[in-house]
């Protein structure tokens, strides 16, 4: 038997705070159970999560035992018998089922969370009242109001079917007209890319052709260029005469100079006899040169340009005669020097008599014959002897 004065505790079914039932727990009648078995009006809804903003969370309900049978759970006892703990726990779990199962609340509930839930459903009271007085104004004002004629009614309705089926067959015929421009559209869509591929490709075309006409242009300016250069340079060659850009001829001093080189000496201006020699070697080749490019024969003599020991061949006798000087005494007999000095001499006046054929109008200053040569201007005559 147990000890009757050990009560049974629970705890909140909302905030888990541990309860203390109160001690008419214990002696619950028949007929209190009787009444709380049968069912009740189901509460209006209450959503406790949106309306209780300082509740910090909500415990789902928990039932210690599932009332299933005709008498909810319960096990009456007899008169003079003393309730056991676990016929106390049974009893208070059934009704807390009992109480959990017809309200959307569970239980058992604290003092603070019941006081919560009070104010919800006198908030809720009070909407519904306000609902309840506002929902009567509008059942009034409709009472008070007067039928509308049925006639004008049912024309409207008429008017309005009518307007209703227009506007369908008007829809049906903007759903055709979209469909319609739908498949143009992908039509349009489907020539658009083909577009873009043919633009594509034209491009390409277009970028190739265009390269290789930018290099043929640019091959096109550099063969004007080329022909604007090899052009001025042909005028300038035409222009430039050979034999003055091999053969400068000018003076120093009291002697004529070829390419720089004094050809003479004079007893007080003594000149080396290389650079006479290499002067007589350079006349000698632009006198040959000249003749040649006239396609002039000398008669007589043979001149060949050897540098610093040209010579003149005597034709017929099989004779040279050096264009050249050793320096030293000169001997009376020894006069090979003199005498290729005079077939140079009248070399260059067949030369003359040949230019002067023609109508150029070049004249020789001087005359030449037999050695000497004579000065026009002044009637003198020098030996070169």
């Amino acid at each position: 038997m147990s000890n009757p004065n050990v009560n049974v505790s629970f705890a909140c079914q909302r905030c888990f705070t541990p309860i203390r039932l109160d001690s008419s727990f214990n002696t619950i009648s028949e007929h209190t159970i009787a009444e709380l078995s049968l069912p009740i009006v189901t509460c209006p809804e209450v959503d406790l999560e949106s309306q209780a903003k300082h509740i910090d969370h909500i415990i789902p309900g928990f039932h210690l035992n599932d009332s299933s049978s005709g008498n909810n759970g319960f096990t009456l006892l007899g008169e003079g018998e003393t309730p056991t703990l676990s016929h106390q726990m049974k009893v208070a779990a059934n009704l807390f089922d009992i109480v959990s199962g017809n309200s959307k609340v569970n239980h058992p509930l604290c003092d603070e969370c019941t006081d919560v839930l009070m104010d919800m459903m006198e908030e809720e009271l009070q909407q519904a009242e306000a609902d309840y007085t506002d929902y009567s104004n509008y059942l009034k004002e409709l009472s008070t109001e007067e039928p509308e004629d049925m006639d004008a009614l049912n024309k409207e309705l008429e008017d309005l079917l009518k307007e209703e089926k227009k506007l369908m067959s008007e829809l049906a015929n903007l759903q055709e007209t979209e469909n319609a421009l739908d498949s143009d559209i992908k039509e349009a869509e489907k020539e658009k890319e083909r577009l873009i591929k043919e633009e594509e490709r034209y491009w390409k075309e277009y970028s190739k052709h265009r390269r290789d006409c930018i290099l043929i242009e640019d091959k096109q300016k550099s063969v004007e260029c080329q022909i604007i250069y090899t052009t001025s340079q042909l005028a300038k060659l035409r222009k430039t005469n050979v034999f003055n850009a091999t053969f400068h001829i000018w003076h120093h001093g009291h002697f004529g100079t070829i390419n720089k080189l004094r050809l003479g000496r004079l007893p007080s201006a003594p000149v080396d006899w290389a650079e006479i020699n290499a002067a007589w070697g350079q006349v000698t080749l632009l006198l040959v040169s000249l003749a040649r490019y006239m396609n002039l024969k000398f008669e007589k003599y043979r001149l060949v340009p050897y540098g610093n020991h040209s010579y003149v061949e005597v034709l017929g006798e099989k004779k040279t005669l050096p264009l050249y000087g050793q320096g030293g005494i000169r001997f009376v007999w020894n006069t090979k020097f003199d005498l290729a000095m005079v077939a140079f001499l009248d070399c260059l006046q067949q030369f003359k008599e040949e230019v002067e054929k023609g109508n150029s109008g070049f004249h020789l200053p001087y005359r030449m014959e037999k050695g000497k040569i004579e000065d026009s201007a002044t009637g003198n005559t020098y030996n070169i002897r």
